[in-house]
């Protein structure tokens, strides 16, 4: 009885231990993408709203301590200037949920980085499903140009800055860096394509249709 009485208690603390090794790894978590959107599809409630959700997910797990943007770029609107992605981020290095480094800094980021499917962990942990898995959503918002700067004043590419669930388009990379084509914007993490649907591009189900789910990428920027 004893010596089950100690198995029982030493598994108890492999388990604890385990854990544990798992929260600090959170708590120095540095980048993630998002475990789901708010829902409204391309409507975040602009660049705070989306901000605020990386906060709330970090916080979730333990990582609260660090300050929490989203990977998100604005256009000139409105009176409003563009606002770049790369430029709302910080400089890293950052890391994953296991403690993986997926870039050192801004260039290496818009570069040669670490992102893959593997590495590309919502904040939890999980992979998220790519080209192949059912669903697919690989698809994440961005509004960002291949070297994260914002798009001109015209064409929307970012669902009225991250306002809208019906008109517009956002462009998303793909979390997996695959596509339907051997090129690219197939291969990009953040400038594949633009989001479109029957609802005008911005739905919930539009971003689902051409495998999203409104997920987007979350930098620590300290």
């Amino acid at each position: 009885m004893n010596s089950m009485k100690r198995s029982t208690a030493f598994a108890l603390l492999a388990l604890l231990a385990v854990g544990a090794g798992a929260s600090a790894q959170q708590a120095n978590m540095t980048f993630f993408v998002t475990s789901a959107g708010p829902g409204k599809g391309a409507d975040l409630g602009g660049l705070a709203g989306a901000d605020r959700l990386c906060q709330q997910l970090a916080q979730a797990v333990g990582a609260g301590s660090h300050t929490w943007h989203a990977y998100l770029g604005t256009q000139a609107a409105d009176g409003q200037t563009a606002v770049n992605a790369r430029d709302r981020i910080g400089r890293g290095p950052w890391q994953n949920s296991k403690g993986v480094v997926v870039s050192k800094d801004i260039d290496e980021l818009h570069g040669a980085n670490n992102l893959t499917k593997q590495t590309d962990l919502t904040e939890k942990g999980d992979v998220v499903n790519g080209i192949g898995d059912t669903p697919n959503k690989h698809d994440a918002l961005t509004g960002s140009q291949p070297d994260g700067k914002a798009f001109p004043p015209g064409d929307d590419r970012s669902c009225h800055n991250w306002t809208s669930s019906t008109q517009g388009a956002a462009m998303v990379g793909h979390t997996d860096r695959k596509g339907l084509r051997d090129d690219d914007a197939s291969k990009s993490w953040n400038s594949s394509h633009p989001s479109r649907g029957p609802d005008g591009g911005c739905s919930q189900a539009d971003l689902r249709s051409t495998g999203g789910d409104g997920l987007f990428y979350c930098f620590a920027i300290n």
